[in-house]
């Protein structure tokens, strides 16, 4: 630590500062010969070591050496000089050497080579030396001791810390002001904060340096309110403040949450004229940042007089975070015009921005300038690249770079594990969470939170509780995020009574949780408890947020509920102040188009900011369908098939269904030509259903399953059941020119049938079943699981693409709005057996993993 100078201010004004004329060649003989008669060593000799010392200075390590070898007598003085330029040039191994071969050493001779391996953190070497200095019978001096206590950084230091705090009080140093600073500085790195405030009570004198190494170990270690304190006592003092002084002060003034404070020190900073020093600026610069307060950084940023790589870091991470990625990549374009030290340049935020906005292209540019700035093997960066590539659905390139990381701690495992979930690859993502445990590596918040995901998007109840169990012993559960994640988990499983607990069981909940319980019922099609549920976050005193809005809104889409639907949309502007996004109007389309109200649906999409897309035109062609409007779905089908890019081939199905409903056959086929034409497939409907952790996947008129004349035997018994409940096949639904009863017998092996048929020969009477499908269910399916489950007497959950239903005693939880709304099914597909294996199996080995930890954990 540097302490206050008032001189600081000259430095930047040399006709004000202080001249200190350079000494001339014809004086530099004058000079040595005087400091050789005051000294007493010989003149020669001096002047070589005068020689060796300029030329150090000056960085010429090699001359330096060429003269030092030349000396025909050298002294202490001499060697020292060269081993403290080895170190300084980070050449330990010569400078050992050289000190090795020494005969005679002193105090600066230990503590010049003590000091180069605390510079390179081998603080155990540097113990090693200071034990064998004592066994030389060499006395330490303050400035040794400084030395050594200046590697004392972490909890591995403490019995050398505690050792030589014991020898300062036994030689008697307890009194040197440079040492009991150093000592308050090192019990506060190594969080041995009531360590730290005894010796600095204790100290006999104290300096600014003393205030700056308490208020910077409080400000680290939480404490801001100490920081603060000691802040004020060291000005009441009259104790001069230095750019460590503020820069601990704003570091405290982040974590107390008090902006108003930090202005506070701004306009200070601002009087004592440290508000020009990058430093201090860089400190304030971090603290508006970590406020948000863009407009004040900024500011700051443009009117600081001297910037380094530091304040280009700091506002350019201020911008990431914030959203702003424009100003970032324009601060990061024009940082690398500057000649700071490129491989400190803020990849890891500007990969951040690639992952975030799926810019694989940036993230690639950014890769190659960290190769070539090395900066690429710093672990920060590493961690980051594994992110982006896995973010873009890079996988190859996220893995072999996870696979070369020097540490792979949780960070890196995280990152890849999500990356994969995200893109929809749930079951790899569950095998490298397995690989992370068998690896001894922790799991974290944000591992649990990708993981439930993906036992929420396969649906496996089992699989989840599993997670559930290792997120109560890895002691996160108290975390709001993670109980969120659960409780989303719960819901998207199909068990709303378990989210419904774990909600009230919070301890502290947030936006994110009341979304997690509000989205949970509104996938569960209770647009009641939906609703009821906004109203009290909104009650309790949080915000809504676009997340809160766009589940409420599907749920009175889901549910029929347009006025409710249409007020709610008003207040999100009209009183909450949040603009809508595309999913919003999206949303809005769906409710309209599925009631039958075209023309607003369509005055709405003329009105919003942004060109209708994809998902607005597939609504309205699914519900022209249901209505019949064949004008306005050629309209939509026009708009989707013209363009360039579609996630799949709904929109042509969807068109070709309408054509199919009306006996327009030969439609059909140009409507289908024109798929094939352009290179599209239907995305396949399977079911599938969880029976003893393992998943069964069922496609349409499957043949594959090993117990498939059971499930078909199964099938037929009910469907002589179901005849005489009065149950009569829609066969609307069976969308192809063939026989009546061709596609009655068709309707009867849909691949949510396959799979409940599955699940009442393989579960005990009276269990409830969950059956998850891709898609969404035909007209015909719902009407005939709702007596299924009349019959069958058991509570049968099916989960489509859209959400849930809840079937028991013949009537469905959508009050059956949504059954004239669905999607047809089209049976005529058969899923290859090659890629459904890959699930099934998957999640198998996941789940057999997690059972034998689970086991585990309920031995011990």
């Amino acid at each position: 630590m540097k302490p206050y100078r008032p001189a600081f201010a000259l430095k930047n004004f040399p006709s004000l500062a202080p001249s200190t004329p350079p000494i001339s060649v014809q004086n530099v003989e004058t000079f040595m010969d005087a400091r050789s008669i005051k000294t007493g060593f010989d003149p020669n000799t001096c002047r070589s070591n005068f020689m060796v010392e300029n030329l150090l200075r000056k960085g010429n390590l090699s001359k330096a050496r060429q003269v030092f070898d030349q000396m025909p007598n050298r002294n202490t003085v001499s060697t020292n000089m060269m081993i403290s330029g080895y170190v300084k040039s980070g050449d330990l191994l010569k400078a050992r050497h050289m000190f090795d071969t020494m005969l005679d050493r002193t105090a600066v001779t230990w503590t010049i080579i003590i000091g180069g391996y605390m510079q390179k953190s081998q603080f155990h070497e540097a113990f090693k030396l200071f034990a064998e200095m004592r066994r030389h019978d060499t006395q330490p001096d303050p400035v040794t001791f400084a030395t050594l206590l200046s590697g004392c950084n972490g909890a591995e230091a403490d019995n050398e810390l505690v050792q030589v705090h014991g020898l300062v009080l036994k030689l008697g140093y307890h009194s040197s002001i440079i040492i009991c600073n150093s000592l308050v500085g090192s019990y506060c790195k190594t969080d041995h904060l009531d360590f730290a405030s005894r010796v600095f009570e204790d100290m006999p004198e104290r300096d600014s340096v003393s205030f700056n190494a308490l208020i910077n170990g409080f400000a680290k270690d939480g404490l801001t309110e100490d920081a603060i304190t000691i802040f004020l006592q060291m000005q009441k003092l009259g104790f001069k403040p230095s750019d460590f002084t503020f820069a601990g002060v704003l570091s405290a003034a982040i974590r107390l949450n008090d902006l108003a404070f930090g202005q506070q020190i701004h306009g200070f900073l601002v009087k004592t004229g440290f508000v020009g020093n990058v430093f201090v600026g860089n400190a304030l610069l971090d603290f508006y940042s970590k406020y948000d307060c863009l407009v004040e950084a900024g500011k700051l940023f443009d009117e600081m007089p001297d910037l380094d790589g530091i304040s280009y870091n700091v506002i350019i991470t201020c911008y990431a975070w914030s959203g702003q990625h424009e100003e970032a990549i324009s601060l990061f374009r024009e940082l690398q015009f500057t000649g700071f030290n490129r491989r400190q340049f803020p990849f890891a935020t500007m990969l951040s921005i690639a992952a975030n906005v799926l810019d694989l292209r940036m993230g690639q540019q950014i890769h190659s300038l960290a190769i070539v700035t090395t900066a690429d093997s710093e672990l920060v960066v590493g961690n980051s690249l594994v992110d982006m590539y896995a973010k873009c659905g890079r996988f190859e390139e996220a893995e072999k770079i996870f696979r070369s990381l020097a540490k792979r701690s949780t960070v890196p495992w995280t990152a890849i594990i999500s990356g994969y979930v995200q893109r929809g690859f749930h079951e790899e993502g569950l095998n490298l969470f397995n690989e992370m445990h068998k690896a001894s590596v922790r799991a974290d918040q944000a591992t649990f939170a990708s993981i439930l995901k993906a036992s929420a998007n396969l649906a496996s109840l089992s699989l989840g509780k599993q997670i559930h169990s290792f997120v109560i012993r890895s002691g996160y559960m108290s975390n709001v995020f993670s109980g969120s994640a659960l409780l989303d988990m719960y819901a998207k499983c199909g068990s709303i009574e378990d989210s419904i607990q774990l909600f009230q069981y919070m301890s502290e909940r947030n936006i994110v949780s009341w979304n997690a319980l509000i989205s949970a019922h509104a996938q569960n099609g209770d647009a009641k408890a939906t609703l009821d549920s906004f109203e009290k976050m909104v009650q309790s005193g949080f915000q809504p947020d676009s997340v809160s809005f766009l589940s409420v809104l599907s749920a009175c889409s889901h549910c029929g509920l347009v006025q409710e639907g249409l007020r709610y949309f008003r207040t999100m502007t009209r009183i909450h102040n949040l603009v809508p996004k595309k999913e919003h109007y999206a949303s809005m389309v769906d409710m309209l188009c599925r009631s039958g109200r075209f023309n607003e649906a369509e005055k709405l999409m003329d009105e919003m900011p942004f060109d209708p897309d994809e998902i607005m035109w597939s609504s309205v062609l699914n519900s022209c369908r249901i209505h019949k409007n064949q004008e306005l779905a050629r309209k939509a089908a026009d708009q989707l098939f013209s363009m360039e890019v579609l996630r799949d081939a709904a929109a042509y199905v969807s068109m070709s269904n309408i054509y199919a409903a009306a006996g327009q056959w030969d439609n059909v086929g140009k409507v289908k030509k024109a798929m094939r034409e352009r290179g599209i497939r239907k995305v396949p409907a399977y079911s599938w259903v969880e029976i003893r952790h393992k998943l069964h996947v069922f496609s349409a008129n499957d043949m594959l399953h090993p117990q498939m004349e059971e499930i078909r035997k199964k099938i037929e018994m009910l469907s002589k059941q179901m005849e005489k409940e009065g149950y009569k096949p829609d066969t609307s639904c069976a969308l192809h020119d063939v026989d009546e009863n061709i596609k009655i017998e068709s309707l009867k092996y849909h691949s949510e049938r396959l799979a409940i048929a599955f699940a009442l020969i393989s579960t005990p009477k009276g269990s409830p079943i969950l059956v998850i499908k891709n898609l969404r269910a035909c007209t015909d399916c719902h009407a005939a699981i709702k007596v299924i489950s009349k019959i069958i007497r058991r509570e049968i959950t099916v989960r489509d693409s859209s959400r849930f239903h809840h079937f028991k005693d013949g009537i469905c939880s959508c009050g059956d709005y949504c059954s004239v709304l669905m999607v047809i099914d089209m049976v005529s597909f058969q899923k290859p057996e090659v890629e459904r294996q890959p699930v099934r199996c998957a999640l198998a080995l996941a789940s057999r993993d997690f059972e034998s930890v689970h086991e585990r954990g309920n031995r011990m």
